[in-house]
């Protein structure tokens, strides 16, 4: 086993570009603090003018446009991404954050990565910047949050100091533009599977499905192509069973506001990888009592069996 490399804050300073002056918003971390308690993401129940007004904003919350680009062509390492990707898996397994923690952890890494160039050749970035993505992500969403040095799990091969770690999401913050409460397939997937229920409610079994193959979208970098009210549409119609064409035409039709070509895509992706049947594997081992198991479990055998040419 690896020794645990302590790194101290003057270790972190190269990671941090002459135009950042972390001294001069060291000030703001409080007000950081406030910020991300007061702003914990709910999901009531969206009017249609609520989503349509989230359709038209979630742009703002996503990766640059040439992102998936450059990480398909290897301007940008693709391992730097899937390394950080595990190791924010682990974190959220060790902690049992909620999904949503787990889906704005990967909406603030893939927006970090697409407009700040972090050095490569230094191994310890990769895990820094997972940390501080992490404890924003919990800072944003769950009700109790461990210190930012105890997310350091799972015997890390480097350990860095509180402070160095808050620098870190300071960072983040800035080239975020502090848009944290970010729109992501969570914000829709209520509103989606109640136009699609047969009764009043949504059943729990829906909503587990769909949460599991939202989560199921996200190692794999084939949908970062969607936005976020594309993936939770064909969430919703793909574990909604309404996988006849003219059903999912006529699903898809009922929110027009929405690019049916770009669904359709999400959709057969969906199904090209095969999340779908994992997903409901998933799921039935719940219902009958066994032990849940990883999502990472799903992901390894879907996205990258099926993807493997993208790594």
């Amino acid at each position: 086993m690896a020794d645990t490399f302590y790194c101290t804050q003057n270790n972190a300073n190269t990671c941090f570009d002459d135009q950042f002056d972390c001294n001069a918003i060291n000030n703001k971390v409080e007000q950081c603090s406030i910020f991300l308690r007061h702003t914990l993401m709910g999901f009531a129940l969206q009017s249609e003018e609520r989503v349509r007004g989230m359709v038209e904003k979630e742009i703002e919350h996503l990766p640059s446009h040439d992102y998936l680009k450059r990480l398909r062509s290897g301007d940008l390492d693709l391992k730097f991404r899937r390394e950080a990707l595990d190791w924010i898996w682990k974190a959220h397994a060790h902690y049992s954050f909620g999904p949503l923690t787990l889906c704005l952890s990967l909406n603030y890494l893939d927006r970090f990565l697409s407009v700040y160039h972090l050095p490569m050749d230094k191994s310890w970035t990769v895990q820094l910047l997972s940390v501080a993505c992490v404890s924003l992500a919990a800072k944003m969403e769950e009700t109790e949050v461990p210190l930012s040095i105890d997310l350091q799990v799972e015997e890390p091969k480097f350990v860095f100091e509180a402070k160095t770690i808050q620098r870190m999401e300071l960072l983040v913050l800035s080239r975020l533009k502090w848009k944290m409460h970010a729109i992501t397939p969570f914000s829709f997937i209520d509103y989606f599977l109640s136009k699609m229920s047969v009764g009043e409610h949504v059943s729990r079994v829906s909503l587990s499905k769909s949460s599991q193959l939202i989560l199921s979208t996200i190692k794999g970098i084939d949908f970062l192509e969607f936005r976020p009210s594309e993936i939770a549409l064909a969430v919703a119609i793909s574990t909604s069973g309404e996988l006849q064409a003219s059903d999912v035409n006529k699903a898809i039709l009922s929110f027009p506001y929405m690019e049916k070509e770009r669904v359709m895509k999400c959709i057969d992706l969906i199904r090209d990888v095969s999340l779908i049947s994992n997903v409901n594997t998933l799921v039935a081992d719940n219902v009958a009592g066994s032990v849940p198991q990883s999502p990472v479990g799903v992901l390894d055998a879907a996205c990258l069996s099926q993807k493997q040419k993208n790594y």
